[in-house]
């Protein structure tokens, strides 16, 4: 069931959450690169200018402001899109913050393939890769703007340095905009036996969608914590199901795939397939959708995969016995 809320644009949900959490609490701060009015700082901007810190294309910069802040007992958050936040500023992310373990929230916007004019260089297809990779910094990714609000809320709530990644655009609300954010959660979306697919991000609602075009019974989880990663839970959800899918507008390198790799690599009675970007660049393209369905990770491309996923499971079992 899709739930339907104020915002469906995840950028929004996060910047009138941030103007909220300002209210609450005057030690938030936000930093911006130039880049304001698509990230939503510009909002926080508007509420409290003496708590914005505009510093230009100077990403690195920023960040190291941020971890400055951060010794303050400000609680900042720094923004830019997805590919620059964790690229530009990957050295700052490492030495200033994750090392110390400071109170700061990087957020990363127009996250995946969704700035689909501006192709490979402002497309992020291996942030995820990237901060995981980062020791002490949590990775959230998730599911669409009802998520992205209490994400928000628990981010700031939470004390070490953070990743979040959001996408641009209208995406589908499919999370209860009145379920509170845990870290370190999958959460179990719809039920199944035949199969489980694991998702993370705007692949959450494909899934869900080819999950109900489907003729069989599968499983859909929404992982949008990358980091840590509770393999124990994720093999509970998983007990009993041999097929296991796992979907993300990311690289098949370092994003969920790898983390569902590590949890069942001893498991030799799973089978793990992957719908992701293959080793390669974002491109850009005439809209959002046309990307999405170039690389196989369209609500369409998962029901054909999933669906030809548990036909060759049960002739496989059948072979066997």
């Amino acid at each position: 069931m899709a739930y339907t809320q104020q915002y469906t644009d995840q950028r929004i949900a996060y910047g009138e959450t941030l103007v909220e959490l300002g209210r609450e609490n005057k030690n938030i701060v936000v930093l911006d690169a130039d880049l304001g009015g698509s990230t939503m700082g510009k909002l926080f901007e508007q509420a409290f200018p003496e708590r914005h810190f505009e510093v230009g294309i100077a990403e690195a910069n920023m960040t190291s402001m941020a971890a400055g802040l951060a010794l303050t007992d400000k609680i900042p958050f720094v923004n830019s899109f997805a590919v620059f936040s964790t690229g530009r500023a990957y050295d700052q992310i490492r030495q200033s913050i994750a090392i110390g373990e400071l109170n700061v929230k990087i957020v990363g916007s127009s996250a995946g393939l969704s700035d689909f004019g501006d192709g490979a260089t402002h497309q992020s297809v291996e942030d995820i890769a990237i901060m995981r990779a980062i020791p002490n910094l949590t990775v959230i990714c998730p599911a669409d703007a009802n998520e992205t609000v209490q994400a928000t809320r628990a981010i700031a709530a939470y004390d070490g340095p953070v990743y979040m990644r959001i996408n641009r655009g209208d995406i589908p609300n499919v999370t209860d905009p009145n379920k509170p954010f845990i870290i370190d959660e999958p959460y179990v979306m719809r039920e199944g036996k035949d199969l489980v697919i694991f998702a993370t991000g705007i692949t959450v609602a494909m899934a869900l969608e080819a999950a109900e075009k489907s003729k069989y019974s599968i499983k859909v989880v929404n992982v949008s914590t990358l980091k840590p990663f509770d393999g124990y839970n994720i093999e509970t959800i998983a007990q009993g199901i041999r097929p296991l899918l796992c979907t993300e507008e990311h690289s098949l390198i370092g994003g969920l795939n790898s983390a569902i790799q590590d949890v069942f690599r001893l498991d030799l009675d799973k089978r793990i397939y992957d719908q992701s970007i293959s080793d390669q660049f974002g491109r850009s393209a005439r809209n959002y959708q046309e990307l999405l369905d170039y690389y196989y990770i369209s609500a369409d491309s998962i029901l054909s995969y999933t669906d030809n996923i548990i036909e060759n499971d049960l002739l496989e079992r059948k072979a066997n016995g």
